[in-house]
């Protein structure tokens, strides 16, 4: 496990500003680098109804001494703020005595910009008290909560019971145990502001004043919005979560699987307002004093981009696959709960071509385990029963084709073909029968006409 001392300088700073955000300080960012490559964090906090600034300096490095201290002072009273302002001086290693010292009198003398001294051993209390662990040094964010992976008044594998119920034909295999597995896939919801303001010399030619929400898989190096429904999901039921228990989970799926975050809360954040920049980057036409027509892009700073909010959780990914004779039929959705999001759905798919869906009409083949669209799906013709192209035997009687199970069934049934009198082979072609019939009435119509009965 990495430390704090490990880190660079701004590692540390990124840390900071996970550490700040997850004690519950409001619109927790970091100032703009300055010439020494310094780089302060800036928040808010709420005290009895009034709202107060807070300037922090971070310092990675062994001993912290007083010029630091009066210099952070200074730059409180200076910084532009309406209302109460405080700071604080963190650093991985600690303060000289007159460092502490002189913030111990700026608290006794009631001073109106006091500061707060945090050295590495107040850091490493304060991480271990919010739950968040050093990995690769970085504070990486971790979580114990999950949406339900199965409805607890049904069988784990009631989703998949029910898709099959959908397939026609089934009731004539034994359907087994499907084999279940959930991955617990870390996701973030994510709440940011932003505002801005776009003013050329004819005044405000465009404003973003937008809250804007979104939910992202999470996944170490590869965060991705998701979908509206999976996200709807994630929200809907925040407040229904339950502890991620790997033990009690194993109990009721075959396997079971828990992926890490894997990145702290300021790496999702940075990606996060990069998004929304692109997002609200738009062109604005319009009409200078000139009368002359101009386009501006319009894109917001940084800056004008604050989240509020990172807010961790599990997505249960369940995932059952079952096997029918020659086949695996998968079937994969987002769980919470009785709620469920589809993922993938192999069971409402043809095996012999591109169609899904569940508009369309499967069959299951008892013959090979094949589930079938219509255009693949025939009536086995000694038998009577559904079978698919795939595993069918076939040949021509009367001129139209038929389909078997195996050879032994196409013997059978060649051996009483033969035997048939001529009328019911033809009626093994109904079409080619009936044409038969209208071709003979039509001859015999046409002899009567010649012949002047007529």
């Amino acid at each position: 496990m990495a430390v704090l001392d490990d880190l660079s300088g701004f590692e540390f700073e990124d840390v900071m500003e996970d550490v700040f955000r997850n004690l519950g300080f409001e619109n927790v960012r970091q100032a703009e680098r300055t010439a020494d490559e310094g780089r302060d964090v800036i928040m808010e906090e709420v005290v009895d109804g009034t709202r107060r600034a807070i300037i922090v300096e971070c310092k990675h490095t062994g001993t912290v001494g007083r010029p630091v201290v009066q210099k952070l002072h200074s730059a409180i009273a200076t910084f532009d703020f309406d209302g109460p302002k405080r700071g604080m001086v963190v650093t991985t290693g600690r303060f000289t005595n007159p460092a502490q010292e002189y913030a111990n009198r700026l608290q006794q003398n009631d001073d109106p910009h006091p500061i707060e001294l945090l050295d590495g051993k107040d850091l490493r209390e304060i991480a271990d008290e919010i739950g968040l662990d050093l990995y690769n040094g970085r504070i990486e964010i971790l979580c114990d909560d999950t949406l339900r992976p199965y409805d607890p008044a049904a069988d784990v594998d009631a989703a998949v019971a029910e898709a099959f119920r959908d397939i026609e034909n089934t009731e004539s295999a034994d359907l087994p145990v499907a084999h279940s597995q959930v991955t617990f896939r870390p996701v973030v919801a994510v709440t940011a502001d932003t505002n801005a303001v776009f003013e050329t010399s004819v005044g405000v030619i465009h404003r973003i004043n937008d809250r804007t929400q979104f939910v992202v898989h999470a996944e170490r190096g590869h965060p991705k919005v998701a979908d509206d429904d999976v996200a709807t999901l994630v929200t809907e039921n925040f407040h229904a979560t339950v502890p991620l228990d790997t033990g009690q989970f194993t109990e009721v799926f075959d396997d079971v699987e828990e992926r890490r975050f894997g990145q702290t809360q300021t790496e999702y954040k940075e990606w996060a307002v990069d998004r929304l920049q692109d997002y609200h980057t738009t062109t604005v036409t319009y009409t200078g004093d000139n009368n002359v027509t101009y386009n501006k892009t319009c894109e917001p700073n940084l800056s004008d981009i604050s989240v509020q909010s990172i807010e961790p959780v599990y997505l249960p990914d369940i995932r059952h696959t079952t096997d029918l004779q020659e086949y695996t039929y998968p079937y994969e959705y987002y769980a919470a709960g009785p709620s469920r999001v589809t993922a993938e759905d192999g069971i409402h798919r043809c095996v012999h071509c591109d169609t899904s869906g569940i508009d369309e009409t499967y069959t299951y083949c008892s013959n090979c385990g094949a589930i079938a669209c219509s255009s693949h799906t025939k009536t086995e013709r000694l038998e009577g029963e559904p079978v698919c192209t795939g595993c069918a035997v076939t040949d021509r009687f009367a001129l139209k084709t038929k389909y078997f199970y195996d050879e032994e069934n196409l013997e059978a049934f060649s051996e009483e073909y033969a035997d048939m009198p001529l009328h019911e082979k033809a009626m093994e072609n109904k079409w080619l029968a009936g044409g038969s019939v209208v071709a003979t009435v039509l001859l015999v119509v046409g002899l009567l006409v010649i012949g002047g009965i007529i």
